[in-house]
């Protein structure tokens, strides 16, 4: 039993890499989100906004910004994504505008400010309170401040045809531009979670990440062109964490067995 443990173990151990678990991994190559706390928005990054303005985004951040990477035309997760910060957003108590303001950046250079406009529009309306018009910016912009931006929060995105593959989350930065949360998700953030994120910025402070379960048990399927359950890395998961328990408890039946010897 203890050797069928072990073999379970060390399975699951090499096989790490192939979920996508290893924090060893090239954040050159890979899809996903690298966290870059602490780390500061470059001040040169200048986006369009839906009114045609051109906006840098570190001087124009005067408070606890949100940044919503999407593109527009996404028929993926960045509907539900703005669907559920904008949820968030509603029914917490701190005050769009007062307390933080919100930027939601396309990352498809090819998309211009109508369409910013048109999406700001749809997604302004769920929020029944706070300055929507001033404080919740639609933004696009060319290619290399995109990569810059990317590069600067760690966001790794993934050219597919004419879609993108990219994770879901939202990132949180400090009145002077710092990055202080990531909060994962696709169709729901806790108000409580939000709020905490932007008081937290707002001084300055910094939060590890403690929900990344979005992120982890999703991916893109090109063909239905949409977000799928995948089974191959929850599947990798447990057998780790079960051959895990196993070794802990047979080495810990062992050692009470060689107590128990002992004393006889």
């Amino acid at each position: 039993m203890k050797q069928l443990a072990i073999l379970a173990l060390s399975v699951a151990l090499w096989q790490l890499p192939f979920f996508g678990i290893s924090e060893e991994q090239n954040s050159d190559n890979q899809l996903g989100i690298y966290e870059k706390l602490d780390g500061y928005i470059s001040d040169d990054l200048v986006f369009t906004d839906e009114l045609f303005n051109e906006v840098n985004l570190k001087q124009s951040i005067d408070k606890p910004t949100i940044l919503a990477l999407v593109y527009y035309e996404c028929p993926g997760i960045c509907s539900p994504l703005l669907n559920g910060l904008a949820d968030a957003m509603d029914e917490t108590d701190i005050e769009l505008g007062a307390d933080y303001q919100v930027y939601t950046i396309s990352f498809s250079h090819t998309e211009r400010p109508p369409l910013a406009r048109q999406k700001k529009k749809t997604y302004a309306r769920l929020v029944n309170h706070g300055d929507t018009q001033n404080a919740w910016k639609f933004f696009t912009g060319d290619s290399t401040t995109i990569a810059q931006l990317f590069d600067d929060v760690g966001y790794k995105v993934k050219k597919q045809g004419k879609e993108y593959i990219h994770p879901g989350a939202i990132i949180v930065l400090s009145p002077e531009g710092k990055v202080t949360r990531y909060l994962y998700g696709s169709t729901y953030f806790l108000p409580f979670d939000l709020k905490m994120a932007v008081v937290e910025a707002a001084e300055g402070r910094s939060g590890p990440t403690i929900n990344k379960v979005l992120n982890y048990c999703f991916s893109y399927d090109p063909k239905g062109q949409k977000y799928v359950f995948n089974m191959t890395k929850i599947s990798g998961t447990f057998i780790l964490i079960l051959a895990g328990s196993l070794l802990f408890t047979m080495l810990i039946k062992g050692r009470k067995r060689k107590n128990k010897l002992s004393k006889a």
